[in-house]
């Protein structure tokens, strides 16, 4: 208790300061994006550097030397370090999000997770696959766990499955350390190819019970380090705001994409093989409206992301409960608001021409990864959207929320 008192104790920077970090990995994370790609994976300097900025702390508790600083700071670092490398805000999206998901575990699991090391991270894998065999004291736990973006550079693996129980089985979480999985070298994409998002592999792994947490608690807020904490940011229901670490990378390769096509298109000319040849790019109406077309996508996108983060919180720190429709509303934003995204990549990009085709290109990454991201399940519009019209029709929703 003692170490927590002090840690407590360290001076918290100004957000200023963090955004202001965050925007030097994000020039790093440009400058490294190519290497990242070939090697489909951020690189270990790369994170510590991330490490050393203290960026992971954004949304780790204060007892374990982390700020609480909440989703509304998490969202602008994610989205200032993805606008210059979608990858590798990805990882770090997910890497500082499970900071906030840790932290709904029991007290024990958190100190087992960072009383040694208040630095260590986490990488996830949310599909409640593989086998949990109850044993006295907690689980036997087998299987393979994919699309665990980041997995190189992590001390834990948090990975879902179905956990038996009074009642029959019920899907959570378990807590698993980096000593006791193995990673399959799987990951091989055309969008998004740095996350290194590979598979982890458990074997007949014991997992105690307070290391697990399940997903019905954390749906409502309701999770043991939730209720533990004074903090109501991890009182916030999981899928009411952790579906921004995936939108908010989203929303940062959209800034990325349309700095880079400004940058590009300003002082360039046609070479004469259309009408109009040998005229300023930006002096055509139609690069201009595409110019257009992605600020009001981006800025549209933002003002609902933000409103929900405000809302929700304030739910929750009026001690209510978050009900279904709004919740309902958040997961129809981190839809609604990635298709507005991946429209202004759209617009720029077919804008672009030729020139942004060269694979050292960054307009062509951002575009690539930002579809790939599009392609997330807790993302894709036909899913949630049907579910939100569920909803409103009085039918029984089918998906997550």
């Amino acid at each position: 208790m003692a170490l927590a008192v002090v840690r407590e104790g360290r001076s918290r920077p100004e957000v200023a300061d963090l955004l202001r970090r965050a925007g030097e990995i994000a020039v790093l994370a440009r400058q490294s994006a190519p290497e990242t790609e070939r090697n489909r994976r951020v690189s270990a300097d790369l994170v510590a550097r991330m490490r050393e900025a203290e960026l992971f702390k954004i949304m780790q508790p204060r007892a374990f030397g982390g700020y609480e600083l909440g989703y509304d700071v998490f969202v602008e670092a994610v989205a200032t370090i993805a606008s210059g490398d979608g990858s590798t805000g990805w990882v770090y999206s997910l890497g500082a999000v499970h900071q906030w998901l840790i932290a709904c575990f029991p007290m024990e699991a958190q100190h087992e997770v960072w009383d040694d090391n208040p630095d260590a991270i986490a990488a996830a894998s949310y599909a409640p696959s593989g086998r949990a065999v109850p044993t006295p004291g907690g689980y036997r736990l087998s299987g393979r766990w994919s699309f665990a973006s980041g997995v190189d550079n992590v001390q834990w693996g948090m990975i879902g499955g179905m956990l038996p129980g009074e009642g029959g089985s019920k899907p959570g979480f378990l807590l698993v350390p980096r000593s006791e999985f193995t990673i399959d070298d799987d990951w091989f994409t055309m969008g998004l190819a740095g996350t290194g998002s590979k598979t982890i592999v458990v074997d007949d792994v014991f997992v105690p019970a307070y290391r697990t947490a399940l997903f019905s608690d954390l749906l409502t807020g309701q999770a043991p380090g939730s209720k533990a904490s004074p903090n109501p940011l991890y009182r916030q229901p999981m899928l009411a705001v952790v579906p921004q670490c995936l939108l908010a990378p989203v929303l940062g390769m959209a800034r990325g994409a349309l700095s880079t096509f400004v940058e590009q298109i300003s002082g360039r000319a046609t070479r004469g093989a259309v009408a109009g040849g040998n005229n300023k790019m930006t002096e055509f109406a139609t690069v201009q409206l595409r110019v257009a077309e992605a600020t009001a996508c981006i800025d549209a996108a933002q003002l609902m992301i933000a409103r929900d983060l405000t809302e929700t919180l304030d739910i929750v720190q009026r001690d209510q409960q978050v009900d279904v429709p709004t919740r309902m509303r958040n997961r129809l934003t981190h839809t609604f608001a990635t298709k507005l995204l991946v429209q202004a990549v759209d617009a720029v990009f077919t804008a672009a021409g030729g020139n942004a085709l060269g694979t050292k290109q960054p307009l062509q990454r951002f575009w690539r990864d930002i579809h790939a991201a599009g392609s997330h399940i807790s993302l894709n519009w036909d899913a949630v959207g049907s579910m939100y019209g569920q909803h409103m029709f009085g039918l029984e929703p089918r998906g997550q929320y």
